[in-house]
């Protein structure tokens, strides 16, 4: 069995973006030669997420007024984490829409259903944030 590790690298200039990751997890699973198996893709950071859904722009504004709904950002006195940071609510967002996904790997391709695609999802952002790709088989 082979193994691989890409690591990828984000400074978004917001605090919050959806980014579709998938092209360079493409990228990465060609260059690792590895034919079958399983690709993880991890966010390394607690205020980032990893997630797969459709890259639909309505669809994002979806997450963004959700998860605001759910953990809204303002004002920064209402939660006990905020201090030091002011980031309480990209901890829980992140908490929400995952750390990471693992896909299939078959002849060489991620193995999606019908609009799967790969997303990084900023909570926290204007700071460089870093993704792991790890892809195992044969």
């Amino acid at each position: 069995m082979k193994s691989f590790r890409q690591v990828l690298t984000f400074h978004t200039s917001t605090r919050r973006a959806y980014l579709n990751i998938t092209p360079k997890v493409e990228e990465a699973l060609i260059k690792s030669g590895i034919r079958e198996g399983l690709c993880l893709v991890n966010a390394m950071n607690i205020t980032a997420s990893v997630f797969i859904n459709d890259d639909e722009s309505g669809l994002h504004r979806d997450f963004e007024i959700w998860l605001e709904k759910l953990a809204p950002e303002k004002p920064y006195a209402q939660y006990a984490h905020n201090g030091y940071e002011d980031n309480a609510d990209a901890h829980l967002k992140r908490t929400v829409m995952g750390r990471e996904v693992v896909v299939a790997v078959t002849d060489g391709r991620l193995d999606f259903g019908t609009w799967e695609r790969i997303f990084y999802g900023e909570f926290d952002g204007k700071r460089e944030k870093r993704v792991l790709i790890k892809i195992i088989g044969e």
